[in-house]
């Protein structure tokens, strides 16, 4: 039987642990081959190139959307830096360390302070964006979202290339 936590901070984690767990569920299995090939050559972003540097992106930028949170309430720590890791069993290991510290800084936070409307209560992404915590937090859900969608075409991608020669 599922545990459910509660309130709002509660959904968030729940939904966040679950996208988690359906990306990790999405890159297991997937060969240390896989992992590195370059799925989209043609792509500027460095961050998209391959499996690879997807999940070094993912890990990374859930440590940041925490850390963003944390430094509401003045808790400076520094942000981890990209870790290209040689297995997908080492980003699920990664991805479980991204949910601990989420959940590690949800620890004292009320529902009543996700939604904020005032600007001294809303973080400043380094991309320019203004946003509360709840508003951060599914953006962090959206994200592993999207990113677990791209890991799943290019192994498709991967995978035709391999059984076509």
């Amino acid at each position: 039987m599922k545990h459910y936590r509660s309130g709002a901070t509660g959904a968030l984690l729940d939904e966040y642990e679950r996208v988690l767990s359906e990306l990790e569920a999405a890159i297991e299995g997937i060969s240390d081959r896989e992992l590195v090939a370059v799925a989209d050559p043609m792509t500027e972003d460095a961050n998209c190139r391959s499996i690879q540097t997807v999940l070094a992106h993912v890990v990374a930028s859930g440590f940041s959307y925490a850390i963003y949170i944390r430094a509401l309430y003045g808790d400076i720590v520094e942000r981890p830096k990209k870790v290209l890791r040689a297995t997908s069993d080492e980003y699920r290991h990664d991805l479980d360390r991204v949910l601990a510290f989420t959940i590690e800084t949800f620890a004292t936070i009320q529902d009543a302070e996700l939604e904020r409307f005032d600007a001294e209560h809303k973080i400043a992404a380094r991309w320019g964006q203004l946003y509360d915590i709840e508003q951060m937090m599914e953006h962090a859900i959206v994200h592993v979202m999207r990113h677990r969608r791209q890991i799943e075409k290019f192994l498709v991608s991967l995978r035709s290339k391999n059984d076509n020669g």
